[in-house]
């Protein structure tokens, strides 16, 4: 198994055993985190997974399809959960896409379907505005000061 491979394993089972400490030491310091709810670079990227392990306290999370060597990886994880806002269960099937640098994370970017996630996570206004952009943004907006809000209440 190669090295990046045997990495992106460590991470998802770190994910699973919702050790958020463990995810973080996966990335390189000047790694870059993206999806549609967040746009991270560095330490940044820890706290989120902290913060949503810490409020998604009936998170569970599958993976396969994990591939990678020098080039890059990939992986296929689906993760289950009451969205923190509104209580609502999730079901979010994700792509996700890796580079690496000095045998960590480098880039990380997760894709799914945002109309799919917001019809579950917000009900119908997700059915009736989850396709437009700027429901996208407001999501953005919330996410991101949400993650403020966490690392003031953390002191970092």
């Amino acid at each position: 198994m190669h090295p990046h491979e045997e990495l992106l394993h460590r991470f998802y089972q770190g994910f699973q055993r919702r050790d958020h400490a463990a995810m973080a030491a996966c990335y390189h310091p000047e790694a870059t985190f993206d999806d549609a709810a967040f746009s991270l670079r560095g330490a940044d990227i820890g706290l989120m997974w902290r913060m949503l392990i810490e409020r998604g306290k009936d998170m569970q999370l599958t993976y396969n399809h994990l591939q990678a060597d020098e080039n890059g990886g990939r992986a296929v994880w689906d993760a289950y959960y009451s969205f923190s806002q509104t209580k609502r269960r999730v079901h979010n099937h994700i792509n996700a896409r890796f580079t690496f640098k000095d045998g960590k994370i480098l880039t990380h970017h997760d894709h799914f379907n945002f109309w799919r996630w917001s019809r579950q996570a917000l009900g119908p206004i997700g059915w009736l505005l989850g396709w437009t952009p700027f429901l996208q943004q407001k999501v953005r907006k919330s996410a991101a000061e949400g993650l403020a809000q966490f690392k003031a209440s953390r002191g970092v």
